[in-house]
């Protein structure tokens, strides 16, 4: 995946009238989740806009809130493409990559962010755009190639995370389907229903006059 370098800001003023007023101002209003796991109780200072959330009996994650701008999101937020996000805050940086989006149902303008904090070592689950290359046996003989999943779900490192999987459809013949389990990715788990079909050639109206005249001629 590409970097994102995004700059923020400690967010401590939490209340929905601050949060109404960051908006009016421009901004939005972000959590970062998947922090650091500490022992409770937890008695260090925490640094702006961080927070300790209880996650399990003697444990709890630092999260933080914190505010970016809509300008500084645009190029992240609106376009097909998945990036890394190298967040800059509090003097230092942390990756992360973007979870979920909330959109004013009317307006639909950014109301709020989620992101989750990555590493080397823990794996994720993201979803990455498909592009198919090559040319059909199908769609030679008059079929219809299509595309039934736009993006799969993957687990993996992030750095290991490719801005799309790149599938081969040479040997997709007329009304034959490509299903999950049929593809494989080095370094890449994917996790969606093996059963589902990612893309198939469908037998159109030429495809199947074509076929009954080569039926006919041959009897």
């Amino acid at each position: 995946m590409e970097i994102f370098k995004l700059k923020a800001e400690p967010r401590t003023d939490l209340g929905k009238k601050a949060a109404k007023t960051l908006r009016s101002e421009g901004k939005i209003p972000v959590v970062l989740n998947g922090g650091e796991i500490v022992e409770l109780p937890y008695n260090k200072t925490l640094a702006p806009g961080e927070k300790l959330v209880e996650i399990e009996n003697g444990k709890g994650m630092i999260t933080t809130d914190l505010v970016v701008t809509n300008e500084a999101v645009r190029k992240l937020v609106y376009t097909p493409d998945i990036f890394a996000v190298e967040m800059d805050f509090n003097g230092g940086k942390k990756m992360a990559i973007l979870k979920e989006i909330q959109f004013h149902p009317v307006k639909d303008n950014i109301l709020h962010m989620d992101f989750l904090e990555v590493n080397d070592k823990k794996p994720v689950i993201v979803e990455v755009p498909v592009k198919l290359e090559g040319h059909a046996e199908g769609v030679k003989a008059g079929g219809k190639l299509t595309l039934s999943m736009k993006k799969l779900k993957v687990r993996a490192i992030y750095s290991a995370i490719p801005e799309r999987l790149i599938i081969n459809v040479d040997n997709l013949g007329l009304g034959k389907t490509l299903q999950v389990g049929e593809l494989s990715f080095d370094g890449l788990e994917l996790v969606n229903a093996k059963n589902a079909v990612v893309c198939a050639v469908q037998l159109t109206r030429a495809a199947r006059g074509a076929a009954a005249a080569a039926a006919a001629a041959k009897k």
